[in-house]
């Protein structure tokens, strides 16, 4: 076990940094306890969710931490704006850790190892404890160039209460409550378990030097990346479902976005590497400049 996930209890959940996060959970649910179950307030989450996780995996994830597809700065700043809703802070520091955790994987280094630190470190206490703060920006020099994005990751909050505002405007309390907390709640731990789950769960299709598997209830929770082994496996593809059967909405969804020019130069794992068994070489797997640092 790390020295990280040594600390207390105490000091991993409940210190002060984390009062707002257990607050949305504490207003998701006596929220949805004082208004009531209601069929269109389930669809607003779950339509918020779809929203918000689409950012997550395409923007965080496969963008800004990979770069499995070029697009321009505009898109970019959008992706990034669309992503940080989602509360799981800047875009800047999503992407550092994200590639650290890759260059890392399942070593004493890693940031949210299951099989090192348990399932609830690499779920959660990673990011609740204060160990999770700041952000390494030489590990994201190539977009930290960008002032809108270095602003927006200073600003990590503002997108989210924008969201709120809008939706509080637009449909009141009803809608704040099921369209931005019980989403945001569900979406948190959603996207938490590529990080837990993932590691623990399902089929190792392919022989990574870490514990990542492929897991299709997770795939559909989170719109592909349960297809974890095949991500570890070649990491800057843009599809992570490999084969026609591994359902990949992502993925499907930029290919949407490609067809009318907002996006290009899609990265897709090459044949011999989706029919290998054997790690991809890592100048493969994670482009150079990423790989740095």
């Amino acid at each position: 076990m790390s020295k990280r996930a040594r600390e207390t209890w105490s000091e991993t959940y409940l210190n002060r940094g984390t009062a707002p996060f257990w607050g949305f959970h504490l207003v998701a649910i006596l929220g949805v306890l004082y208004l009531g179950f209601s069929w269109t307030g389930l669809g607003l989450a779950l339509a918020f969710y779809v929203a918000r996780m689409f950012f997550i995996t395409a923007g965080f994830h496969r963008y800004f931490s990979h770069r499995a597809f070029k697009t321009s700065r505009p898109v970019q700043a959008v992706l990034a704006f669309g992503a940080q809703t989602s509360l799981q802070r800047g875009a800047l520091f999503w992407a550092a850790k994200h590639r650290h955790h890759h260059r890392f994987s399942d070593t004493p280094d890693d940031v949210h190892s299951a099989v090192r630190d348990g399932f609830w470190w690499s779920h959660l206490g990673w990011s609740t404890s204060k160990t999770s703060n700041g952000t390494d920006l030489t590990k994201v020099a190539d977009l930290a160039k960008f002032p809108e994005l270095v602003w927006l990751n200073r600003w990590k909050h503002l997108p989210a209460v924008m969201l709120a505002v809008a939706l509080l405007a637009l449909g009141g309390v009803h809608a704040l409550v099921w369209g931005f907390f019980v989403s945001t709640v569900l979406l948190w731990h959603g996207t938490f378990t590529i990080n837990s789950l993932s590691h623990m769960f399902g089929r190792r299709r392919y022989e990574t030097t870490d514990t990542s598997r492929n897991n299709w209830a997770l795939a559909i929770l989170t719109m592909g990346e349960g297809w974890h082994n095949n991500h570890h496996h070649y990491q800057s593809s843009a599809n992570q479902g490999f084969r026609w059967w591994q359902i990949d909405v992502t993925y499907y969804l930029l290919r949407g976005l490609a067809a009318v020019g907002l996006i290009w130069d899609v990265r897709r794992a090459p044949p011999h590497v989706v029919h290998g068994h054997a790690r991809a070489p890592a100048a493969a797997a994670v482009p150079a400049a990423l790989a740095a640092g």
